[in-house]
């Protein structure tokens, strides 16, 4: 793979969303809004990312 990375950073609450969708955050490593955690880009952490989309920011 590459040696690509991204920042996410939780931008809105997980606060009525599935718990599905609160377990893929907690896998990014997000718990708090606002905070940012940098990743190595790989399809995994991108259907990841794509999956909780309208909670985060994502760039490369």
């Amino acid at each position: 793979m590459s040696d690509r990375m991204l920042k996410v950073r939780l931008r809105r609450s997980p606060i009525g969303t599935s718990p599905r969708q609160r377990e893929t955050l907690r896998g990014l490593g997000l718990k708090r809004v606002g905070k940012s955690v940098i990743l190595k880009d790989s399809p995994a952490v991108r259907g990841m990312v794509r999956a909780v989309a309208h909670l985060v920011e994502a760039e490369e």
